[in-house]
């Protein structure tokens, strides 16, 4: 497996160019593929594939019925993905039509800018296909609207100023996607209610099951696994809908647990501290401290 992914790695996007049988890119840390006629045969790149660097991509005909929480949704608007770097992708059942625009960028690219290390901050790197960015008619205007003024630049206008400007564009469309995230989240209220349901129904039968001490403590990646999204998507999510992300859900059902067993256990506080999933007592101590501003200690001696 090993080796057929090391053959399946696109070290450079000039590689990736020629998997095309397109011409080599005007620079060589930066490219945007104009697929808009839909003549390009993206379905030539190995699926699944890895890249060494940044890919957005946005299907004009993004279509299909796509399943979010228990409810399908059809989509129409066109639809957008994003990758980071040394990600897999591809493994999916191919998009029926390839039509789209996708910028590529190395990491290089970024260096001694500020989106170099801000780029890091945007989840949506990390989500999977379905949880994609789908745009109405307005949203889809500019994107594509941006995109082919990177597409400008690049093919007209390499000059000193050029880099600058192509950043501010690719971080001018990262901060699109954020906002139409933020109303896809909005518009999905009942996929959104549907997954935190879910998500304190999981957190409650964990803290509740005896188990917990020999599980150690929940974990965000371990919530996601259950409900079949990613860690990523999942914090986005609720923070978008309860103003709180995965980890702050999972310490406020550890503290209302903690609470429970302070104020009607005889329990020491490190065996409460080894039930709930802690290795060292230290560290439920100082969890508790900071979520409630007082001790364990001095918790429990309130109701004495």
């Amino acid at each position: 497996m090993k080796d057929e992914m090391s053959s399946h790695r696109f070290n450079s996007l000039s590689r990736l160019h020629k998997a095309l049988d397109m011409p080599a890119p005007m620079h060589p840390l930066v490219s945007l593929i104009n697929n808009a006629a839909g003549t390009i045969p993206l379905e030539r790149l190995p699926s699944p594939h890895i890249l060494n660097f940044y890919k957005i991509s946005y299907k004009t005909n993004f279509r299909g019925k796509f399943k979010y929480g228990q409810h399908y949704y059809d989509f129409d608007e066109g639809g957008m993905f994003f990758v980071s770097p040394n990600q897999i992708t591809g493994g999916h059942a191919p998009l029926s039509d390839q039509s789209g625009y996708t910028l590529l960028f190395h990491p290089d690219f970024l260096l001694g800018y500020e989106l170099a290390r801000k780029i890091k901050a945007y989840g949506f790197f990390s989500y999977s296909i379905h949880e994609a960015l789908h745009l109405s008619e307005k949203e889809k205007t500019t994107i594509i609207s941006v995109f082919e003024s990177i597409e400008e630049e690049l093919k007209d206008r390499i000059d000193n100023f050029s880099q600058d400007v192509v950043i501010s564009q690719i971080e001018l469309l990262l901060n699109y996607a954020n906002r139409f995230y933020s109303r896809q989240f909005i518009t999905r209220k009942a996929v959104s209610s549907d997954l935190l349901q879910k998500v304190e129904e999981i957190l409650q039968a964990y803290f509740q099951s005896p188990p917990t001490k020999k599980q150690g403590l929940p974990t965000v990646q371990f919530l996601s696994e259950q409900l079949n999204v990613s860690a990523s998507y999942l914090s986005d999510m609720l923070r978008s809908t309860t103003g709180q992300n995965a980890q702050q859900h999972i310490h406020n059902h550890l503290i209302e647990k903690a609470k429970e067993q302070l104020s009607t256990s005889d329990a020491s506080i490190s065996e409460i501290a080894y039930e709930l999933g802690f290795e060292h007592p230290q560290s439920f101590s100082k969890l508790f401290k900071l979520k409630t501003s007082v001790s364990p200690l001095d918790f429990r001696r309130s109701f004495n």
